[in-house]
C-alpha cells in the first residue's frame, strides 16, 4: 500500500466490510424484526407477501451497514447514502411486481443482486471517504449504533406503519369473503 490518502486494496477491505455489515444485519435485524412482528401478531409469509419480504430485507441490511458505517466514523451524508442505495432497486422492482411482470421470487433475486453495485457506486462516488484507514475508538459504538437505530427506525416507521395498515386492511377484507 503507497503512503498516499488510499488505494485500491483499502477500499476493497472496506468493501467487503460492508458486505458483511450488510448480511449481519439481514440476519441479526431480520431475526429481532420477525420475532417483534411475531409478538404483536403480524408474522407473515415471505412467500405469500414478497414486498413487505423485500422491503424488510433492505430495512435490515440498511440498518446493519448504518451501524457499521457510524462505527468506522463515516459522516451522516454518507450514511444516509448508502441506506438510499440499498433502497434504491425497489423503486425499479415493486412496479415492475405489481404489474406482474416479474414474481416476487425475482424481486428477490434482483433485490439481491443490485445491492451490490448501488453499494459500489454509492462507495465510489466517495473513494477517498472508502480508501482512508480512519477508524473510531470502539467504546464509541453503542451511541453511534443507538444514534443510527432511532434514524433508521424513524424513516423506516412511517412506509412501516402504512405497509402493517394496508396489509391487516387485506387480511381482514380477504377473512369476510370467505
Amino acid at each position: 500500500m503507497d503512503g498516499r490518502r488510499g488505494g485500491w486494496g483499502r477500499f476493497a477491505v472496506h468493501y467487503l466490510e460492508m458486505v458483511v455489515a450488510m448480511l449481519a444485519g439481514m440476519l441479526v435485524f431480520g431475526l429481532v424484526l420477525g420475532v417483534l412482528l411475531g409478538i404483536v401478531g403480524l408474522d407473515y409469509s415471505h412467500d405469500d407477501h414478497p414486498a413487505a419480504a423485500a422491503l424488510e430485507m433492505a430495512f435490515t441490511m440498511s440498518l446493519g451497514m448504518v451501524v457499521w458505517m457510524r462505527f468506522r466514523g463515516h459522516g451522516w451524508p454518507a450514511t444516509l447514502e448508502m441506506t438510499a442505495a440499498m433502497s434504491a432497486p425497489l423503486v425499479v422492482l415493486y412496479p415492475l411486481f405489481w404489474t406482474g411482470v416479474i414474481s416476487g421470487e425475482t424481486v428477490m433475486m434482483l433485490l439481491h443482486v443490485l445491492m451490490f453495485p448501488a453499494m459500489a457506486a454509492v462507495m465510489l462516488r466517495r473513494r477517498a471517504e472508502y480508501s482512508s484507514a480512519h477508524h473510531m475508538r470502539g467504546q464509541r459504538l453503542l451511541r453511534f449504533a443507538g444514534r443510527a437505530m432511532v434514524v433508521v427506525l424513524a424513516v423506516g416507521a412511517v412506509p412501516g406503519l402504512v405497509y402493517v395498515a394496508g396489509l391487516r386492511s387485506h387480511q381482514d377484507r380477504s377473512w369476510r369473503w370467505r
